[in-house]
C-alpha cells in the first residue's frame, strides 16, 4: 500500500530524526543472530531483555524483535523476554527457574515457547505473582496467536505495575564516536516532535472534555430537578436524624459534582463528578426507603442502561450486539422492559461524526465518566464487546486504575489483572509451580 505524505513544518524535522535514528540504529550492537539454548537466551538478556531464537524469526521479525527491544529499555523496567521453540534445547521443567537463575536478576520473566505463554515474577517485591499470570493471560487470548501483538501488550501492561529499575544496557564505543553535531541535531528535531505531538494530544484533550461536559452537565441537571421534586422538608416532626443526613448527603454530593465539574481541566477529571453523581442517587434512594417504610436499599451500582436511573435492583442478562451475554446491574424499570421482551431505556451519547449512540458504542472518550458510575473493577467485564470495552482493553489505555470497585461494591468476577482465580502459588521464584508449559498452571492461557 503505498503513502502519500503531506508535507508540513515539521517534515524536515522528522525526516532529520528518522536519519539520525537510523544511523545510530547502525551504531548500536544487537544481540547474536545465531545462538540456541538457555545459555545463550540468558546472554543476550542479560544485555537488551529480550532474546528470540533463530528458529522464530519466521514468526517473530528481526523488525519486531528490535521494536520490543527499544520497547524494553525505554520503560527502564526489570522485565524479561524469551521467543523460543517448542525445542528440547528448552526444556518446560524448571524453565523459568533455570532463566532466572542464569540471567541472575530479579524481575519478571515473559516467556513465549512453542504457541503458548506464560509470565511470573521472582517475587512479590518486583510484582503480585497473580498480576504477572492475568497480564499475560489476557494478552495471549487477545491476540490470537501473534507473537508481536502479545508481547508487546504484555509489556505495556506490565510496565504500569512492576516495581524497580531496568538492568544498565551495555554500550558500544560506537556510541562515543558519534559526532556531538549529531546529537544536537537529533535533540532538536525530537524537540519539535515532541511538542507537535504535546500539542496534538492538548487539543485532542479539550475536544474530549468539551463533548464530555455535555453529557455530564445533562446529568447534574437531572439530579438536580430530581432534588427540586423531592418533597422532603428536613424540620417536619417526621424528619428524623438518619432522613436530614440522607437528604443533606444527597445535596453536598449535587453541589460536589458541580464544583468539580467547573473546575475540569481534562477528560480524567470527570470521573469524580459521576463518582459524587452516583453517591448523591444512592443517598436519594436510602431516603424513599425510610420515608415510604420499606428495607434499605443494597448497595448497589447504576443502572447499567442508563445511570441517570438511579441504583439498580438487580442483575439481567444483556448481550451486545454480536456478544456473548452477561448480567449487567439494571433498575426495576429496565428489568421488567427486558423479562417483557421490551429494549430497556438505555442512554445514547453524541459520537465524533455527530451520530448518536448507546454510550458503550460511542468511544473511549466516554470511558472517565462510565468509569465514575461504574468503578475500575465493574466496567471492563460489562463492556466486553462492545466499542468501549475494546478501548479499554488497549494495551496502555491510561482507564483503569488499582483500587477496584467504588465503596461497598465487590468486584466480584469482573475483578481485574490483580485478582487471581487460582490462587495458592507460591510468590517465589522456582518449584513445581513455576515448572513448565502446557500443564495445569498454565491451562487458563489457551489451547
Amino acid at each position: 500500500m503505498r503513502t502519500v505524505l503531506r508535507r508540513s513544518r515539521a517534515a524536515g524535522p522528522a525526516a532529520l530524526l528518522a536519519v539520525l535514528l537510523g544511523l545510530l540504529t547502525v551504531l548500536v550492537p544487537a544481540a547474536p543472530a545465531s545462538a540456541s539454548g538457555l545459555n545463550d537466551a540468558a546472554d543476550a538478556m542479560k544485555r537488551v531483555q529480550l532474546y528470540v531464537d533463530p528458529s522464530m524469526s519466521s514468526r517473530f521479525s528481526a523488525e519486531q524483535a528490535e521494536g520490543l527491544a527499544k520497547k524494553l529499555k525505554d520503560v527502564d523496567k526489570p522485565i524479561y523476554v524469551a521467543v523460543l521453540p517448542d525445542s528440547e534445547a528448552y526444556p518446560t521443567k524448571n524453565l523459568f527457574v533455570d532463566l532466572r537463575t542464569k540471567v541472575g536478576a530479579a524481575g519478571v520473566y515473559a516467556i513465549w515457547r512453542g504457541d503458548q505463554f506464560q509470565a511470573q515474577s521472582s517475587g512479590p517485591e518486583v510484582l503480585d505473582q497473580a498480576t504477572a499470570r492475568n497480564l499475560a493471560g489476557a494478552a495471549y487470548r487477545s491476540n490470537g496467536g501473534d507473537i508481536g501483538a502479545t508481547l508487546n501488550e504484555f509489556v505495556d501492561g506490565a510496565a504500569e505495575k512492576v516495581e524497580g529499575d531496568g538492568p544498565q544496557h551495555s554500550t558500544s564505543i560506537a556510541w562515543v564516536l558519534v559526532p556531538v553535531l549529531l546529537v544536537v541535531l537529533l535533540g532538536a528535531g525530537a524537540l519539535l516532535l515532541v511538542r507537535r505531538a504535546r500539542r496534538r494530544r492538548e487539543e485532542q484533550a479539550r475536544a474530549e472534555l468539551a463533548r464530555l461536559r455535555t453529557v455530564v452537565d445533562e446529568d447534574i441537571t437531572a439530579f438536580g430537578e430530581e432534588l427540586d421534586r423531592l418533597d422532603f422538608d428536613p424540620g417536619a416532626p417526621d424528619a428524623d436524624d438518619d432522613r436530614r443526613t440522607d437528604y443533606t448527603a444527597a445535596l453536598d454530593a449535587y453541589d460536589r459534582a458541580k464544583r468539580t465539574m467547573d473546575a475540569a481541566e481534562r477528560p480524567a477529571d470527570v470521573r469524580p463528578v459521576t463518582e459524587a453523581l452516583e453517591q448523591g442517587r444512592f443517598a436519594l434512594a436510602t431516603l424513599a426507603a425510610r420515608r415510604e417504610g420499606r428495607p434499605l436499599p443494597e448497595r448497589r451500582v447504576p443502572c447499567f442502561f442508563d445511570p441517570r436511573h438511579g441504583p439498580s435492583t438487580t442483575d439481567v442478562p444483556w448481550a451486545p450486539p454480536g456478544g456473548a451475554p452477561r448480567p449487567v446491574p439494571a433498575c426495576a424499570d429496565d428489568a421488567a422492559r427486558i423479562s417483557g421482551g421490551r429494549d430497556p431505556h438505555v442512554r445514547t451519547v453524541e459520537t465524533e461524526d455527530g451520530h448518536h449512540q448507546p454510550y458503550w458504542n460511542a468511544g473511549p472518550v466516554y470511558s472517565p465518566w462510565a468509569g465514575g458510575y461504574f468503578g475500575g473493577g465493574l466496567l471492563p467485564g460489562l463492556l466486553v464487546g462492545t466499542v468501549l470495552g475494546s478501548a479499554l482493553a488497549t494495551p496502555g489505555y491510561a482507564y483503569a486504575d488499582d483500587q477496584g470497585g467504588g465503596d461497598g461494591q465487590d468486584g466480584g468476577e469482573y475483578a481485574g489483572d490483580d485478582f487471581d482465580p487460582g490462587a495458592g502459588g507460591g510468590s517465589d521464584f522456582g518449584g513445581d509451580d513455576f515448572g513448565g508449559f502446557g500443564g495445569d498452571d498454565f491451562g487458563g492461557f489457551g489451547g
